[in-house]
């Protein structure tokens, strides 16, 4: 969005350039129904965007006012006595993901953009490996893919630029970067799973813009991740937990570790007598610098999340998403000035990162996420060196193995005795199962479709991966989409519960076969992250 309204902003500061058409692509029904974050907002780049963007009204929770960092232990919470630069919030603002991109997309199509939104993309058009377009997905496809009597074919759209932001493990960034071979020489995207619900809480609670984030209980010193709690409007509280994609215990289960961490005696005082407004997940790309691809090519360019541009020492990146959607328009602005779009001119795009802020600050924290490779405390440790060394450490540049790759063997788990997933335990005041999750995440498909989380093996599931791993799909998932049912005969067999989808895509990540692959549902369909 604000590198749709960037664009046209300036294409209007250039008569010579004639009419521009721009599009925006959004397979919610609304604007922002889809986006999910924490979320902690650097003004930094709306500022350039929009210099009065307070008096133009951009929904603001609260700018923070207090800053906490702590250390969980099961019963007890212990603050920092001095709170690292980079979680430092003052001068930041608490928003609402949803409501910002459902504000810029007011100001976008006020700017004469065209959003279409219930319009997923569903594949990139080529003409050899130039891009030149997309193709939205069909409507109206029953499960058999056969035509309903509402079919309504694809769209193609063709485009002399296509600008690809999916966020975090998008459908088409995925394709692209697989054709074009586009992570040559990067290291590994490394992924989290964040959980979030929104609570409705006593009064007083959140009167003030407060932040706090946890390390610790309930995770052990092998996983990387941690919780974040922020005070909102109108008595809500934004409450998450998030869990790095890189763990080897088949059982982990990033949902079960969230209702877990509301069972802290701290937390549960904030819930107390409140009650759950809205649910969500959502994968969140933390390799950083060293991860990201190129991020241009013949036609298109790559930006925020699906450019792995995220600064996960800081746990941000909405500014860092809008920089780079300002950066790709005033490189369209040169393309069409040129009239080329090949990747000679788009070339420019990746110069002008590289000479940006966005930059320098990813940059900064380059090894961060990968100096956590071995565990908690040796991340520490290189954490405390980075910071030293302006962000080197031990080595210039820090590797990694994909997440999904460090997985075990239960039988490497299991040592003497067999280990048993969790079970049970959720009160349904404030710890919750997931279907019960998923009902409040708002998450509605059409049910009579082509099923979106394609397996492209699914006798895996009752052979292999039921014996070396326990099937963990049926863990990571925070949305109950995998179940492995038992028939007569004591055979396994894979059901897929793809309703439930909340389009996290942490199977497509995390399945240590490599073999689900997530495509775009029926446009419109998903869940309605209202407030998230």
């Amino acid at each position: 969005m604000a590198g749709a309204l960037h664009l046209a902003n300036e294409a209007k500061k250039r008569p010579e350039l004639g009419e521009v058409q721009i599009a925006v692509l959004e397979k919610a029904p609304e604007v922002g129904l889809h986006c999910l974050s924490g979320a902690i907002m650097d003004p930094r780049a709306i500022q350039e965007l929009m210099p009065d963007w307070k008096d133009q009204g951009c929904p603001i929770e609260h700018p923070v006012e207090e800053d906490e960092v702590c250390y969980l232990t099961q019963t007890k919470k212990f603050g920092l006595p001095f709170l690292p630069a980079e979680l430092r919030n003052e001068g930041n603002y608490i928003v609402s993901i949803e409501k910002l991109a459902k504000w810029l997309g007011g100001k976008v199509e006020a700017a004469g953009v065209n959003v279409f939104t219930g319009f997923p993309g569903a594949s990139f058009l080529y003409d050899g490996d130039k891009v030149i377009g997309v193709r939205t997905g069909d409507k109206g496809v029953d499960k058999k893919g056969e035509q309903k009597p509402n079919y309504e074919p694809g769209i193609d759209i063709l485009a002399k630029a296509v600008v690809i932001g999916e966020g975090s493990r998008g459908s088409l960034t995925k394709q692209l970067v697989a054709k074009l071979k586009l992570d040559e020489g990067r290291n590994p995207q490394i992924y989290a799973t964040g959980v979030k619900e929104v609570w409705r809480v006593r009064k007083g609670i959140c009167d003030r813009g407060w932040v706090v984030h946890t390390m610790g209980f309930p995770l052990d010193s092998k996983k990387f991740g941690g919780s974040f709690v922020y005070s909102m409007k109108e008595d809500l509280l934004a409450v998450g937990f998030v869990v790095g994609l890189d763990y080897d215990d088949p059982y982990t289960d990033p949902h079960r570790l969230f209702q877990e961490f509301k069972k802290h005696p701290w937390v549960q005082s904030l819930l107390e007598g409140g009650e759950i407004v809205n649910y969500g997940a959502k994968t969140i790309a933390e390799g950083g610098y060293w991860s990201m691809p190129k991020l241009y090519g013949d036609g298109f360019m790559l930006i925020g999340e699906s450019a792995g541009m995220l600064n996960s020492k800081r746990l941000k990146g909405i500014h860092l998403a809008m920089k780079a959607g300002m950066l790709a328009a005033e490189t369209a602005i040169e393309a069409l000035q040129k009239k080329d779009f090949t990747s000679t001119t788009l070339a420019s795009y990746d110069r002008r990162f590289r000479d940006s802020w966005a930059h320098d600050e990813l940059y900064r924290v380059r090894n961060f996420r990968q100096g956590f490779e071995g565990g908690f405390w040796s991340g520490m440790f290189h954490t405390g060196l980075q910071t030293l060394t302006f962000g080197r450490g031990l080595y210039r540049r820090y590797h990694n193995e994909p997440g999904h790759a460090r997985m075990r063997h239960l039988a490497e788990m299991n040592g003497n005795g067999e280990r048993k997933p969790a079970t049970g335990g959720f009160d349904g005041k404030t710890t919750f199962d997931k279907l019960t999750d998923v009902f409040h995440s708002g998450t509605k498909h059409e049910e009579n479709q082509p099923v979106h989380l394609q397996v492209a093996d699914t006798n895996l599931c009752s052979t292999k991966c039921a014996e070396e791993y326990g099937n963990p799909c049926q863990y990571f998932c925070p949305a109950s989409v995998y179940e492995i049912e038992t028939d007569g005969a004591g055979k396994k067999k894979l059901k897929i519960n793809a309703s439930n989808c909340v389009h996290c895509k942490t199977c497509d990540i995390m399945d240590p076969y490599q073999v689900i692959t997530w495509v775009t549902p029926e446009g419109g369909g998903g869940p309605v992250y209202r407030g998230m």
